[in-house]
């Protein structure tokens, strides 16, 4: 089969590697149906890598696919299932895990990362990772199902409510999936920050009510003005601008921080959050959130597919990187 491998630090490379076969009872092998690029392959791919992968390991977290083979022991998936995959396979016996935070795992595994992913035409996945989605779902729009969990993981721990204004930083596809979320909610306003032009549109075509450029605007002064105190909740989507959400968010207001950048390190006046009560979560990938996930793309309650800029053969995956590397899409998909 054909696959999309890291191999080296800054280098990907398409590779012909063997079919995968069951190694394990609980083990199902999957045919690929489509593979979105992530922000988080780019960082893989960067060099050095900020995050640790065995050269040969095929990329690929964010996937949908159909079952052709099953182990002996799986009960709950059989040949011809439409699947999509929650990529971290967790240990189950931790202090986390047995906490039901299984996000938190201490032995925590991911699949595209720590395992071979979904960046090829085959794939072996435990049956425990397999989420059944109607076969009828597009599969450009099944494979949203990771990225959506997790903005459901973060969504539910800030609970926006009809009438309220919420404020997200960044228009990338976790912001812009916030975006829809909310307004489906019912969030009376939706502001977004964002200094690219292009995709600042999209913000707007996606439920955005205002979309400020803080490089050209004061968004904290354009946020209070639109808001009369601020924001109920602000999204950090970025992952370095907490010192920004401080400032937004009304008193009493919630702040989600969900980008992760570990290298910032903004400076924040923590007497603000203590006078103002400001409530702040924070979010890591996703949390018994894929039925959920599943539920919401199968009921097409959300314009996904406004989403999806780009759509490539595996055989021009590297064009798929370069194009998410530039910044020049949003989702952009890898159908095998």
């Amino acid at each position: 089969m054909l696959a999309g491998v890291f191999e080296s630090p800054g280098v990907f490379a398409l590779r012909e590697r063997a079919t995968p076969a069951l190694q394990n009872d609980d083990d199902v092998l999957l045919r690929v149906r489509a593979c979105g690029i992530c922000g988080t392959d780019v960082h893989i791919l960067a060099n050095p890598s900020p995050i640790p992968v065995q050269p040969g390991s095929i990329l690929g977290h964010e996937y949908t696919a159909s079952v052709v083979q099953v182990g002996a022991r799986v009960s709950q998936s059989q040949p011809g299932d439409c699947v999509v995959v929650d990529p971290s396979i967790t240990c189950g016996v931790c202090e986390y895990c047995r906490r039901g935070l299984l996000n938190c795992c201490l032995a925590i595994a991911t699949l595209g990362v720590t395992r071979d992913g979904g960046l090829a035409e085959f794939n072996i996945a435990p049956a425990r990772a397999l989420h059944k989605i109607r076969a009828e779902v597009p599969a450009h729009l099944a494979a949203l199902a990771e990225p959506l969990a997790c903005v459901i993981n973060g969504a539910e721990k800030i609970h926006v409510q009809p009438g309220e204004a919420a404020l997200i930083l960044g228009a990338g596809p976790i912001g812009l999936l916030f975006a829809q979320f909310f307004r489906a909610a019912g969030a009376a306003q939706i502001i977004v920050s964002e200094i690219s032009d292009a995709r600042a549109q999209i913000a707007r075509d996606n439920g955005a009510h205002l979309v400020v450029n803080p490089q050209t605007q004061d968004l904290v002064a354009l946020v209070k003005r639109e808001t009369g105190i601020g924001a109920d909740v602000v999204v950090d989507a970025v992952g370095a601008l907490f010192d920004v959400a401080v400032q937004a968010v009304r008193r009493g207001g919630r702040i989600l921080l969900f980008g992760f950048n570990s290298h910032a390190a903004p400076k924040i006046s923590q007497s603000i959050i203590t006078r103002g009560e400001i409530a702040i979560h924070g979010s890591y990938i996703a949390k018994h959130s894929f039925p959920r996930a599943v539920q919401l793309i199968e009921s097409g309650t959300l314009p996904l597919a406004k989403l999806i800029t780009h759509r490539f053969a595996l055989n021009d995956a590297a064009s798929a990187i370069e194009t998410m590397r530039r910044g020049e899409g949003i989702k952009i998909l890898v159908e095998p």
